[in-house]
Formats: structure tokens, sequence, C-alpha cells
């Protein structure tokens, strides 16, 4: 799971809040993008599959999208994550 948290420092700098968790299970961290930008978080991860079968090839595709506006007060700046 991936935990998006804002680190503020309000009364001490372990003052965390957290802003959205997002199940990212099944994909490797690498598959996993997460940008900052016009007040918006956004989480992608995408991930895809080449199987050879006796009829061919087939693929499977996965992908999650999720988009977070920062709460306000809160800058770009502040926003950390982990996985």
């Amino acid at each position: 799971r991936m935990h998006r948290r804002l680190n503020r420092t309000l009364n001490s700098p372990h003052d965390h809040q957290l802003l959205a968790l997002v199940d990212v299970s099944g994909f490797d961290p690498g598959e996993v993008t997460v940008t900052v930008k016009g007040r918006k978080v956004k989480v992608l991860a995408e991930h895809e599959e080449e199987h050879t079968t006796a009829r061919g090839k087939e693929y499977s595709y996965r992908n999650i999208t999720r988009e977070i506006s920062l709460p306000p007060g809160v800058s770009e700046g502040e926003v950390t994550y982990s996985l």
C-alpha cells in the first residue's frame, strides 16, 4: 500500500497528516509513479504482462490512477509518500 503523507511542521517535526491510502498491491515499486503538480497529487500504477500460449501471445494490462487535491494551506513541497 502506498501511504501519502503530508509532512507539516506544526508543533513538532513528527506531526504528520495522512492525505490518502492507495492500494497498489500487485504492482512493483518501479511501476508506481507519484507526481505533485497544480495542487494535485497523482498516483499512477501500471503493470503489463506478456504470455506465450499455444495460440500465440497474450497480453494483460492493469492500471490504477488516483488524483487527490491538496487541502488549503498545504504546499506542494510538503508532500511526501512511502510505498
